[in-house]
């Protein structure tokens, strides 16, 4: 899987830009504030049609520009494709393949993968619950097109019961309909929640061997995923998961309904991270926990690869100036096959490790094209 080139207009501080990429190692280099993030963040941004960054379509248009529009050559395999959005401040964002339009972001998955580092990464084991579900969620959604259907339903219908519950002191009426939301959010929780158990124990397998390399056989890594009491055994039938899963709704509904708010569900997920038995939020050092991030990201990697038999691109955003030279070293000597991006400040020593091509970023432009 490589991206070949890039055209940005309008995207960020991006104007009619263009860019073609080695299938190899690309350094994007540039001072701080000159646009290497927004360009790794349009790459990924045609994995989901989601932002790793903002919340709104309206924050990744220019500051002084009404749409943005991205565009991408990218080839997996012996195929090649266009992958393109346009964004807008006033209408409906659009997304093409290969000039056909796409019904939904979730259509983009599996066109282009990517595994995405950056410094908020070698967070993930102290932060809480919902960054570990975020990684889960980014990672399915380009491997598994169905759930990245799945999810977008799932997040519809929290959305509309949490306003339920919110709502029904005023509209008493509301709750009419609670039970429906109920039972479809039990469904589409089902749906989650096989996935998810799947991909945590390919993830706690792969990133155990790597972890065990990167520290010399001197530490375990484990990671169990976790999921509501009710449910014993994730890989059970679907209809035996709606039935626990209605079975917990059913004990929470009166502390939803006096807290205003969903307690149950696949939102409410988890994934356990422990180093040598021991819970690695709460005790592992600030560099135990970083060489299990970097385990889990390089995993998360692997997997794309044993699934594809190719490597999803790997985007490092500004990551490496943020670990020591051993660390450096390990993921350096990790990624010799696929194509790579990394954004880092002026720093020789990187671009001229990796061997790879150079493209200095000065204002949302290629420096030689100053």
């Amino acid at each position: 899987m490589t991206v070949h080139s890039i055209k940005l207009d309008g995207f960020r501080n991006y104007s009619d830009f263009t860019a073609e990429f080695s299938d190899k190692v690309n350094v994007i280099i540039g001072d701080n504030a000159q646009g290497k993030t927004n360009l790794i963040e349009a790459i990924h941004f045609l994995t989901s049609g989601r932002s790793f960054r903002a919340k709104s379509d309206k924050d990744l248009i220019g500051f002084d520009k009404d749409s943005a529009y991205i565009g991408t050559h990218i080839r997996s395999g012996d195929r090649e494709q266009k992958l393109e959005a346009y964004l807008s401040r006033v209408r409906r964002r659009q997304f093409l393949a290969n000039s056909v339009r796409l019904q939904t972001a979730a259509e983009l998955s599996g066109k282009l993968r990517a595994v995405l580092f950056c410094p908020d990464d070698l967070n993930l084991i102290r932060e809480g619950a919902a960054v570990r579900r975020r990684l889960m969620d980014i990672c399915l959604c380009q491997l598994r097109p169905r759930y990245a259907k799945a999810l977008t339903e799932f997040n519809k219908l929290l959305d509309h019961k949490t306003r339920i519950l919110r709502d029904y002191h005023e509209k008493p009426s509301l709750l009419y309909t609670l039970d429906d939301f109920d039972y479809r959010l039990a469904v589409m929780s089902a749906e989650l929640i096989r996935f998810r158990a799947a991909f945590a124990a390919l993830l706690s397998e792969r990133a155990a061997q790597v972890h065990t390399d990167f520290s010399g056989g001197a530490e375990k890594l484990s990671i169990k995923y976790c999921t509501i009491k009710t449910i014993t055994e994730t890989g059970r039938p679907p209809e035996e998961l709606i039935a626990q899963i209605l079975e917990h709704q059913r004990e929470h509904r009166r502390a939803e309904l006096e807290s205003g708010s969903c307690m149950t569900g696949a939102h409410k997920d988890e994934l356990d991270i422990e180093i040598n038995g021991r819970p690695a939020r709460s005790f592992a050092s600030q560099g135990q926990a970083r060489t299990a991030a970097l385990s889990i990201k390089l995993a998360e990697r692997q997997i794309h690869y044993d699934d594809r038999g190719e490597y999803p691109v790997l985007l490092l955003d500004d990551v490496l100036s943020e670990l020591d030279t051993g660390r450096q070293d390990f993921v350096l000597n990790h990624i010799n096959e696929g194509q790579v991006f990394i954004t880092c400040c002026e720093d020789a020593r990187i671009a001229s490790r990796t061997g790879g091509k150079v493209h200095r970023i000065k204002g949302g432009r290629l420096a030689d094209n100053i």
